[in-house]
């Protein structure tokens, strides 16, 4: 989706995006049949009117000086029946609209819950390779061009094919197959013209999707690191990059409205052509008196009826094919297939013990590196196991397959005895808790951010949860204190005060099994020792997986697992480990020479 040219698509795709989004205007059926119905009316009233005039040109047109106010009156009842006319047509037009509006909101409100939905289901793989602001940008253009396809259908392309059908079938009745020939000739030479030449030059609109794409993504991510982007003041480099797509954009721009010009041209001429046409038929048949001055009225009065709209069918058309492309872009996600599924027939999670296993994991992001190779231990229910190492050792990684976020190349992962894969995702995920290493905020207040964990929970539980964490006293210094907002991904917290968040919102979701991944390495040595308090009252009230980078966070670990190059190289206590000097023991020593300069 990201950064490559879309090809033109087909009618064929075109016509499946079609079939697709008839699903979303289905359960209306009925207001849409109504408003089918509203339409039939608008157009036969619209339809009448020539006659209208043909009659009341006729009637003008008697030649008769005797009883003109008879004539009068007869006249003023067909400028009656006029105005009737058209108001009626008017009327149901709006009721058409006024009835089809539920459908069209409905849709538009169904598609865009549906894909956020899908996009919660996609893997953690899909959004770690996305960009955000480039989605963005194809969910707001996908939505709203739902909105513009059930419009251009029902408003402009049915009605029009519906009044094309209905002056053709008058003209071939009333005045023979020359006038309906010319219609048809004119009709199907502009139909023609406008699918081919719109079709070619719909890969201008594509390259100018694919440039908006990008520009957006690039702004949207360097406002999302705006931090770094001002630490290297590298403003005029992400201002450059944007300008450099916007130009490339505004070029694809000019050359899309260098060939629609061209194609209102080339509309334009075909419908001159058509009306001239039609017009000297009429002339020669009103000199020879097939027809009467009124026909000639009503012939015209059609022909503007029909062609009007027509003139407008290749605007229309172009914007039915910039809609489907830009719906296609929505659907073709929705098309994507989430990485990470239940299995039929998966069942719920109960936890009855909280044992924890990993048995012979292997794992990788990428085949040719390998993460995880044949890693096994157990965590049973109540103990503290630590895993520690030097970075990319792939500890992380252990908590993303506990969450399933993705699934082990080989081996398994039990909870309760049960194979992850074999329960379903929302139970197992209930079952966990987290303090991950990147606490990420919602743009919300701190009362939110807080009850994620438990929406709806009292106030007290979450003073309860911010002593505990040792957040209380930062919070309470707060003018609005539960109700401050914290900025976007908690932008106004500092690390610590995040990850000590953190702590708090596990400790009210109270879950059996608590996953500390680097839960302190945003902290310094004087508040992790404030904090350890209650992350160990935590951990003794679940089964817990810790994953440090600091040892001394996990001195009092039942049993430590040191991992390097994704393998187990040694386990046992924190004594125990020492005493071996191997790996463990080295970095113990390195890191107390570093929290000793720290202190100094």
């Amino acid at each position: 989706m990201h950064g490559r040219v879309e090809a033109p698509h087909s009618n064929r795709r075109d016509f499946e995006n079609l079939r697709k989004l008839s699903t979303y205007l289905f359960e209306y059926r009925g207001r849409v049949l109504l408003a089918l119905g509203c339409l039939i009316v608008s157009k036969l009233a619209i339809v009448s009117v020539p006659f209208i005039l043909k009659s009341i040109v006729n009637t003008l047109d008697t030649g008769d000086t005797g009883d003109t106010s008879g004539v009068l009156l007869i006249a003023l009842g067909f400028v009656a029946a006029y105005g009737a006319l058209r108001i009626a047509s008017s009327l149901f037009t709006e009721l058409r609209d006024s009835l089809f509006s539920r459908v069209r909101y409905h849709a538009m409100h169904t598609l865009s819950t549906r894909v956020l939905s899908h996009l919660h289901e996609l893997s953690l793989a899909y959004h770690l390779e996305r960009k955000t602001g480039s989605i963005s940008r194809d969910l707001s253009r996908g939505t709203s061009s739902l909105s513009s396809i059930a419009n251009l259908l029902v408003f402009n392309i049915v009605p029009t094919a519906a009044e094309f059908l209905l002056v053709a079938a008058i003209l071939l009745g009333g005045y023979g197959w020359q006038y309906t020939a010319v219609v048809f000739v004119t009709v199907g030479l502009y139909v023609f013209f406008t699918l081919k030449f719109s079709g070619w030059r719909m890969q201008f609109r594509h390259e100018m999707n694919r440039l908006d794409s990008l520009a957006n993504g690039r702004a949207v991510d360097s406002l999302l690191n705006y931090e770094t982007v001002k630490y290297f003041g590298n403003e005029k480099l992400e201002t450059d990059a944007y300008d450099a797509h916007m130009n490339d954009w505004a070029d694809a721009g000019v050359r899309s409205q260098v060939t629609m010009s061209t194609l209102n041209f080339g509309q334009a001429a075909l419908v001159s052509i058509g009306v001239t046409g039609i017009m000297l038929l009429a002339a020669r048949d009103v000199a020879a008196g097939v027809i009467t001055l009124g026909d000639i009225v009503l012939i015209n009065a059609m022909m503007l009826q029909l062609f009007v709209p027509l003139n407008m069918l290749g605007v229309v058309y172009r914007g039915l094919q910039y809609a489907l492309a830009d719906m296609d872009l929505v659907l073709r996600l929705l098309e994507r297939t989430p990485e990470i599924r239940d299995r039929e027939g998966a069942i719920e999670l109960v936890v009855e013990n909280a044992r924890v296993e990993f048995d012979a994991v292997h794992f990788a992001y990428l085949a040719e590196r390998p993460i995880l190779k044949g890693v096994s231990f157990t965590v049973e229910p109540g103990q503290k196991v630590a895993v520690v190492g030097p970075s990319g050792s792939g500890k992380s990684t252990l908590s993303r397959l506990l969450f399933r976020f993705y699934d082990v190349d080989q081996g398994s992962i039990r909870v309760s005895g049960a194979d992850i894969r074999t329960v379903t995702q929302a139970s197992l995920r209930r079952a966990l808790g987290v303090v991950p290493q990147d606490t990420v905020m919602f743009n919300d207040t701190i009362r939110y951010n807080l009850a994620y964990a438990e929406p709806g929970i009292a106030d007290d539980a979450i003073a309860d949860a911010l002593a505990r964490a040792n957040l209380e006293g930062f919070v309470t210094q707060l003018p609005q204190q539960l109700d401050t907002v914290v900025g976007e991904r908690g932008l106004k917290l500092s690390g610590g005060e995040k990850q000590r968040m953190a702590i708090a919102r596990v400790i009210l979701k109270d879950p059996p099994i608590i996953v500390f991944d680097e839960a302190t390495s945003s902290l310094d040595t004087r508040t992790e020792q404030s904090i350890l308090e209650g992350l160990n009252a935590v951990a003794r009230r679940a089964t817990s997986l810790v994953i440090a980078h600091r040892l001394s966070t996990v001195v009092d670990a039942d049993e430590i697992l040191v991992l390097d190059a994704g393998v187990i190289v040694e386990r046992g206590t924190h004594e125990s480990l020492l005493a071996d000097s191997g790996l463990y023991a080295d970095l113990w020593q390195l890191q107390q020479g570093s929290d000793v300069d720290e202190t100094d």
